[in-house]
C-alpha cells in the first residue's frame, strides 16, 4: 500500500511539473488565443451564465474560487459580481497576465494563488461556488475526482460547482465518434497545418499525456459520488459541455469573511503551491 501511495504521488508530481512547463510557455500569447477562440469564449459565457443562474439582477455571487483560471477570462468576468475572486494557477506566468488584465481594468477583488490544482487546500465551508473552465481535463483522473471532493468541501451548504471543460468519451458510443469525426474534418479542411493537428491531438488523445477527457456521463457520475446533488449536464460547442451541482444541505447564514478566505487560502496552500507574485 505504502509503495502505491508512493508511486501514485510521484505520477502525480510529474504530471504536475508537465502541466507548468507547458502552461509557462504559453502564458505570453494565451489571452490573444483564448479571446479570439469563439469556442473557448462560447464555453465561458455557458460558465458564467450557470454560475449566476438563480440570481436577481446585482446580487452577488459571493466568494468564488477559479480553478487553472489562465489569465482571466473567467475570473474577470466573474468579478464584476462577486465579492471576492480566487484565481488558481500552476504557472505563475500566466497569473502575472491575470493581474495586469486586472489593473489595466480597475479591479481590486482577484487575488492569485500559484498552486496545482491536486494540491489545493482551502478552509472547509469557506467559498460559494466553485468554477473551472478547460482546465480539469488537463489533470489525471484519480486527480479529478480529487479536486471534486475538495471542492465539496470548500462550499457552504447550498454552494455551487460549475465546470466547463472538454468532455468527450473515448469513442465508445455513437455521440462521441460523431464528435470525433466532425474535429478532425474541420481539422483537416485546414490543410497540412489541420493534418498535423489532427495527428497530433490524436496521440495525445490516445496516450492520454496532456488532455484526459472524460464523457459527460462520467462527469456527472463522478461529481454525484462525490456528494453533491442537483447535478445537471449540458453540451455547448463540439465537444464542450458544462457540468453544475450544489453542495449538498441548507445554505448556511455563517459565512466566512472573504478577507480572511483568501488570507487563509494562500496560507493553506501546499506542495508547489506559493503565493504569486505582486
Amino acid at each position: 500500500m505504502e509503495r502505491s501511495t508512493s508511486g501514485s504521488t510521484t505520477k502525480q508530481s510529474v504530471a504536475i511539473h508537465r502541466q507548468r512547463r507547458v502552461w509557462e510557455a504559453r502564458a505570453r500569447n494565451w489571452n490573444h488565443h483564448a479571446s479570439n477562440n469563439e469556442g473557448l469564449r462560447t464555453v465561458v459565457a455557458a460558465v458564467i451564465d450557470t454560475a449566476t443562474t438563480g440570481l436577481a439582477d446585482g446580487e452577488p455571487l459571493g466568494t468564488v474560487v477559479d480553478l487553472g483560471c489562465g489569465s482571466g477570462q473567467l475570473t474577470l468576468a466573474l468579478a464584476k459580481r462577486a465579492t471576492k475572486v480566487l484565481g488558481v494557477d500552476v504557472s505563475a506566468s500566466m497569473l502575472r497576465e491575470l493581474e495586469q488584465r486586472a489593473a489595466a481594468e480597475g479591479i481590486t477583488n482577484v487575488e492569485c494563488l500559484v498552486s496545482p490544482i491536486e494540491r489545493l487546500s482551502l478552509p472547509p465551508g469557506s467559498v460559494d461556488i466553485v468554477v473551472s473552465n478547460y482546465a480539469l481535463h488537463h489533470l489525471r483522473d484519480p486527480d479529478k475526482a480529487v479536486a471534486v471532493a475538495a471542492a465539496a468541501r470548500w462550499l457552504r451548504p447550498g454552494g455551487r460547482l460549475v465546470i466547463g471543460d472538454m468532455m468527450l468519451g473515448r469513442g465508445a458510443d455513437a455521440a462521441d465518434r460523431a464528435v470525433i469525426a466532425d474535429k478532425v474534418r474541420q481539422l483537416a479542411r485546414r490543410g497540412p497545418g489541420g493534418w498535423w493537428r489532427v495527428a497530433k491531438n490524436a496521440v495525445r488523445f490516445i496516450v492520454r499525456i496532456q488532455e484526459r477527457p472524460l464523457s459527460r456521463s462520467a462527469w456527472v457520475a463522478l461529481v454525484q459520488r462525490s456528494g453533491f446533488v442537483d447535478v445537471q449536464a449540458s453540451a455547448v460547442v463540439h465537444e464542450a459541455a458544462v457540468v453544475s451541482a450544489v453542495r449538498a444541505g441548507s445554505p448556511t447564514t455563517e459565512a466566512a469573511r472573504p478577507a480572511d478566505s483568501a488570507s487563509n487560502a494562500a496560507a493553506k496552500a501546499t506542495g508547489d503551491g506559493a503565493s504569486a507574485p505582486a
